[in-house]
C-alpha cells in the first residue's frame, strides 16, 4: 500500500505562531499543511497579504511542506456570528463578503501553489426554502469557480453535517445544477462519513474518488458531530487508507482536531504515528 501524504490542519493549532506550527510539522515528518486562512495565521483580510503569502510561500518551500487551503475559520468575516455570513444569506452583501473571501483564498493558494482551495455551503437561514438556498448556493460560487479556473486551483467543497450541502449525495446535486463545471471538486472528511453517511466511510472513499480533491480525516462516533483523536472514536481506519491508496488519491490527507488546539503539538505526533503505522488501534 502506498503511504498517504499527510497534514495537520492549523485550525488544530491556533496557540502557535504559524511558523512555529510549520516547523513543528516539518519537523515531525509531516508532508504537508491544512492552511486555514484566519487572524491567528494567515490573515486574509490584513494589509499587505500578498507580500505575507510570498513570505510563506518561501517558507513552505525551505520546510519541503506542500499546502491545502481551508476556509473554515469561525469568526474571520464576523465577529460574533460563527461562519457568518454564508453563501445562503438573505441578504446579498452578506454572500458577497463570503464570496469575496472565497476568491481572494483561491488567489492565496495560487501563490502558494496549493493543491486545493476547501470551503462549505453553511446552514440553510431560517425561513429559507430548499430551493432557493441551492439556488444562491450555485449562483454564490459561479464567481468562485471562475477564479479558480483562472488559477488552475480547484475549488473542493465539503460535505458539513448540519449544512444545506452535508452529504456526498449533496455534493453531486450541486455538480449537477451547476453543470459538472471542471475546477468544482470535493473535500471529503473521513469523521462526517462516519457521522452520517449510509456508506461506510472506506465506500465513501471509492465513491467519491473521481471528484476528490482534498480529505479530512479524524476519528468519530455514528451520529455525533464531534472530532476525536484517533482511537476514541469508531473508524476502522486500516480500510480507510487502503482505499486512498487504490484510488490513486495524490492530495493531502490532513488531520482535522479543530478544537484540541491545547494539545495541538502533543496530538499532531500521535497523529502522525497512528497514520504511518496503518491506522491499527
Amino acid at each position: 500500500m502506498s503511504r498517504p501524504r499527510l497534514g495537520y490542519g492549523t485550525n488544530g493549532l491556533t496557540d502557535l505562531r504559524l511558523d512555529d506550527a510549520l516547523t513543528l510539522l516539518a519537523d515531525l515528518g509531516y508532508d504537508g499543511v491544512g492552511l486555514t486562512l484566519d487572524h491567528m495565521h494567515l490573515d486574509p483580510l490584513a494589509p499587505a497579504l500578498a507580500a505575507r503569502t510570498r513570505r510563506l510561500a518561501h517558507r513552505l518551500d525551505t520546510l519541503g511542506l506542500s499546502v491545502t487551503v481551508e476556509t473554515g475559520a469561525r469568526y474571520v468575516l464576523d465577529p460574533r456570528r460563527k461562519h457568518g455570513p454564508t453563501l445562503l444569506d438573505a441578504d446579498p452583501d452578506d454572500r458577497f463578503a463570503r464570496i469575496r473571501l472565497l476568491i481572494r483564498a483561491v488567489r492565496v493558494a495560487a501563490d502558494l501553489g496549493a493543491h486545493a482551495v476547501h470551503c462549505f455551503s453553511g446552514i440553510t437561514p431560517p425561513g429559507t426554502d430548499e430551493d432557493t438556498a441551492w439556488q444562491r448556493l450555485a449562483d454564490a460560487l459561479g464567481p468562485v469557480l471562475e477564479a479558480a479556473e483562472d488559477t488552475g486551483v480547484p475549488l473542493a467543497v465539503e460535505p458539513e453535517p448540519g449544512h444545506l450541502l452535508a452529504t456526498l449525495a449533496g455534493f453531486h446535486h450541486l455538480r449537477r445544477l451547476l453543470g459538472d463545471p471542471a475546477p468544482l471538486g470535493l473535500t471529503l472528511d473521513i469523521g462526517h462519513c462516519q457521522c452520517l453517511e449510509p456508506l461506510s466511510p472506506a465506500d465513501c472513499v471509492r465513491e467519491a474518488a473521481p471528484w476528490l480533491r482534498h480529505v479530512q480525516i479524524e476519528d468519530m462516533r455514528r451520529g455525533v458531530h464531534e472530532h476525536l483523536p484517533f482511537g476514541d472514536g469508531e473508524i476502522d481506519f486500516p480500510p480507510v487508507l487502503h482505499a486512498l491508496a487504490d484510488t490513486g488519491y495524490q492530495g493531502l490527507t490532513v488531520v482535522e482536531l479543530p478544537r484540541h488546539s491545547h494539545a495541538g503539538p502533543e496530538l499532531a505526533a500521535q497523529s502522525l504515528r497512528f497514520l504511518r503505522d496503518g491506522g491499527t488501534r
